[in-house]
């Protein structure tokens, strides 16, 4: 497990279009979430213990913030045929058993983390209206450890967005494993 820090793209970026199929048998765009005020974009995976570990988190983001629009969308760019942890199979039956309760996509020809210059799992971003990124960073300050979080980054961040507010530009990176790049 190669640990790894998010690149920091540059807050005001505009999101990267995409066409993916997700675990519900939908293909999802930009466009699917057009009607939502925040978008957040995760690229996450099956096997990463740091994505084991904060996918309950991401859960109560969704149910917390879905009736005042906003959306998480998760992304798995991960080199199936080398991890099969992290087949499209295998997110069905991680989604079902975890319950996701957002879109969770396949990106197999991994042109998506690499719109995004996206390197770990999880790396978040967070859009607001007008698909720039506000935020891009950790979701918060332990990811161990649920019961010693202190600061939740990201859930700041989204009431922020959502109530219109400034959020703050020095944002921690996010941390995990490594997206598992084919090899050519």
């Amino acid at each position: 497990m190669a640990l790894m820090h998010s690149t920091m793209a540059p807050l005001g970026s505009v999101a990267q279009d995409f066409l993916l199929f997700g675990v519900d048998g939908e293909k999802y765009s930009l466009d699917s979430f057009k009607e939502k005020r925040i978008l957040v974009v995760i690229f996450m995976c099956n096997h990463c213990p740091y994505v084991k570990a904060v996918v309950p988190r991401l859960i109560d983001l969704q149910n917390k913030m879905s009736d005042q629009g906003g959306q998480l969308v998760g992304i798995n760019s991960n080199d199936a045929s080398r991890y099969p942890d992290d087949s499209f199979e295998n997110m069905k039956k991680t989604a079902q058993e975890k319950k996701i309760n957002f879109p969770y996509l396949f990106d197999e020809t991994q042109e998506t983390a690499k719109t995004y210059d996206a390197v770990c799992t999880p790396d978040i971003y967070l859009y607001g209206a007008e698909r720039t990124l506000l935020y891009r960073g950790r979701i918060d300050d332990n990811w161990e450890h649920p019961e010693k979080v202190i600061q939740r980054d990201l859930e700041a961040a989204i009431e922020s967005a959502l109530q219109g507010k400034e959020i703050p530009k020095e944002q921690i990176p996010s941390m995990g494993c490594s997206i598992k790049w084919k090899q050519n």
